[in-house]
């Protein structure tokens, strides 16, 4: 076996190993070698090369998306460090564990005037969960740091830093340890309700007929079918979910901003719910926030094991657990009560289906068309990634099969990475993907693109509307040569040279009989990877969109 001969990258490889965390994304570079070295010439290890360190830790967060594990990211010193610093903030907001092993020089060459050097020490400290900075030679106190990093990011779902300072020469190799690293256990998470909180709690359920639960960002496969079940029976509950909630049953409400939009400020009043339940990540509905900020619930529980946002401003309890164990603990000591709750709200729900199909038969060929048109096309059993901005949206909008996982990056809600999370994901699952994204966020992140890890069967529906579509439908639109160029990013570019240089299959459309055709070719290619480029109005998408809207009252 090789070994990098510099100690410090033997510790640091050999506690990697010890915890489980091998996959590795590394950016090409000098000072990196010795992590470099030791990570490639040990089997054990997942390596890959991604240049543009931006998407390699996207890339990074999409395989540990999928795998719930940490994955490290390792990059040179100077501001190839910086670059992860997107990634890195999506990972907090969406408890993600992703390692970054920066490369650095050593303290006494920082601020003097030495090539590619930084500040790099706690250079994440806003958003890190913790911060490992180590000295150069190898020793206990730097294997502290580096075990507490990696249990932080496996305990607390999240991105870690730890810097390791190198000293040239950085290339010398070894054929067997010169240290012998410590290894410290991972923390024990415990998840229970106390007895005092299950009386209090069912006390307030039991006696209230309005109760509301909103699920966020949520993993797949996450709550038990019984819970599922016990929810949907109690004519008290209604259950609002949204794409990337991963949660169906027949009677929940996954289409919220089309049950809500509509709404009189008398018809908020009576829904609004006495108890709100919220668990799984950040919500995408504006709607949804802003009546349940106006109406807000005399009581608002949050169930997660590590956080709670006060978003609504009237959050009054944290049950720090995981939300299935919550509702396996917490709902057999609950009774039905009757209410018209839950059967007002499916009454709702059943009219505004009939308004949406009714609506769908009047759209020009249009953004809207074409999610009526590629929802239903997208294979069974498979992943959909779906970029933010419009895309997530206009998703929201229409029922998404329950055997089709759905994933976006809705912890900042950045178009940044979309497209390189999305191939993570797809090369960790190893199952059919498909993206869907807009213009803007596409060419974006075009250089995920460059990367020797994407499947074949990896599929991007790409939706042109010539620019930003949403600012648009937002606030402000003013026809203008400023909203055009500063605004909504007017531009006549397209995805064909960009599939050719990375040999992708490329299929277009501009209209629903194209769009229906290319479709079929689109899925039938699984040869290489494949772009469905899709054409749309760009004057006419915002007027579809709102007059949808209008058209549910």
């Amino acid at each position: 076996m090789i070994y990098p001969k510099i100690p410090l990258a033997q510790s640091i490889i050999q506690i990697c190993l010890a915890k489980g965390l091998t996959h590795i994304v590394i950016s090409p570079g000098s000072r990196n070698a010795p992590l470099t070295i030791g990570f490639v010439n040990n089997p054990e290890f997942h390596c890959y090369s991604i240049a543009d360190e931006r998407c390699a830790a996207f890339f990074a967060m999409g395989i540990a998306q999928q795998i719930k594990k940490p994955v490290a990211v390792v990059c040179t010193s100077g501001s190839a460090l910086l670059n992860y610093y997107p990634a890195f903030a999506e990972a907090f907001y969406s408890q993600i564990p992703l390692v970054v092993i920066s490369a650095d020089r050593p303290p006494e060459k920082i601020d003097i005037g030495d090539g590619q050097t930084i500040r790099q020490k706690n250079v994440f400290a806003n958003h890190s969960l913790y911060n490992a900075n180590l000295t150069e030679e190898a020793s206990f106190e730097n294997d502290s740091e580096i075990n507490e990093a990696i249990n932080k990011a496996v305990a607390k779902k999240g991105p870690v830093h730890i810097n390791a300072p190198f000293e040239e020469p950085l290339y010398q190799t070894i054929s067997h340890l010169s240290v012998d690293a410590l290894i410290s256990p991972f923390d024990k998470i415990y998840d229970d309700l106390s007895v005092d909180d299950i009386i209090a709690f069912t006390n307030i359920w039991n006696t209230s007929e309005k109760k509301l639960i909103l699920v966020g960002v949520n993993e797949p496969d996450e709550i038990d079918e019984d819970i599922i079940d016990l929810l949907a029976k109690d004519t008290s509950v209604v259950v609002m979910t949204e794409a990337t909630s991963n949660l169906h049953h027949k009677t929940f409400l996954n289409n919220i901003d089309t049950i809500i939009t509509p709404f009189s400020e008398e018809d908020f009043e009576n829904f609004r719910p006495e108890i709100l339940i919220t668990f799984g990540g950040m919500v995408v509905s504006k709607r949804i926030k802003a009546f349940l900020r106006k109406y807000k619930p005399q009581h608002h529980w949050h169930i997660d094991s590590l956080r709670a946002y006060d978003t609504f401003g009237c959050l009054t309890k944290h049950f720090e657990v995981n939300p299935n164990d919550f509702f396996n603990q917490f709902l057999p000591f609950t009774k039905v009560i009757e209410s018209n709750y839950h059967s007002d709200f499916q009454k709702i729900a059943a009219l505004r289906e009939t308004k949406h199909q009714k609506y769908l038969t009047t759209v020009p060929f249009s953004d809207f068309k074409v999610f009526e048109q590629v929802i239903p096309s997208l294979p069974k059993g498979s992943m959909l990634q779906l970029s933010n901005s419009s895309a997530i949206r206009y998703a929201q909008l229409f029922d998404i099969d329950p055997s089709i996982t759905v994933f976006c990056n809705r912890g900042t809600s950045g178009i940044d990475g979309s497209t390189s999370t999305a191939i993570g994901a797809a090369f960790a699952k190893e199952k059919q993907t498909v993206l869907i994204t807009g213009d803007i966020s596409f060419l974006y992140d075009s250089n995920a693109l460059w990367n020797e890890y994407i499947r074949k069967n990896f599929k991007i529906i790409l939706i042109n509307n010539g620019g930003g579509g949403i600012f648009r439908i937002l606030p402000g639109h003013e026809e203008s040569e400023v909203f055009n160029k500063f605004f909504e990013t007017s531009h006549c570019l397209t995805g064909e040279q960009l599939a050719k240089m990375y040999h992708f299959e490329y299929f277009t459309a501009s209209g629903e009989a194209s769009l229906e055709s290319s479709l079929v070719d689109f899925y039938n290619q699984n040869d290489r990877p494949s772009i469905l480029e899709v054409f749309t109005p760009t004057t006419i998408n915002n007027s579809v969109l709102l007059d949808y809207f209008k058209h549910l009252t």
